[in-house]
């Protein structure tokens, strides 16, 4: 199944992956040995919990689809299934990147996602 999946990360990890042609993952993706992501129904909750007040982020949209079979969907949070990539991330599997700016009230601001 295709779906649109999502990582938050910042600027400069993202600079870092298009000098490279590769994202290795953030920090807590090395230590947890996979690369975290969100469906379009978790991402937000992912902003709010992970990432709150944090500025300079970044939004990557990824079609699942260009994975592969080392992205596998486990339970996280409350039993959802989360997807995570036991594989680096090539810049060529990134349908987009966008800023995620935060508003006046500290909350981050999505622009439509794609389900």
């Amino acid at each position: 199944m295709s779906q649109t999946i999502y990582k938050i990360l910042s600027d400069a990890e993202w600079r870092d992956a298009e000098k490279s042609g590769v994202f290795l993952g953030s920090e807590v993706d090395i230590t947890d040995g996979f690369i975290h992501f969100s469906t379009a129904d978790q991402v937000r909750e992912t902003a709010a919990k992970h990432f709150s007040g944090q500025k300079g982020l970044l939004l990557l949209a990824v079609d699942s689809s260009a994975l592969g079979e080392l992205l596998k969907y486990e339970p996280s949070r409350d039993g959802a299934l989360f997807p995570h990539l036991y594989d680096k991330l090539d810049r060529s599997s990134v349908k987009w990147v966008r800023p995620l700016p935060i508003g006046d009230d500290g909350m981050h601001i999505f622009q439509k996602l794609e389900p």
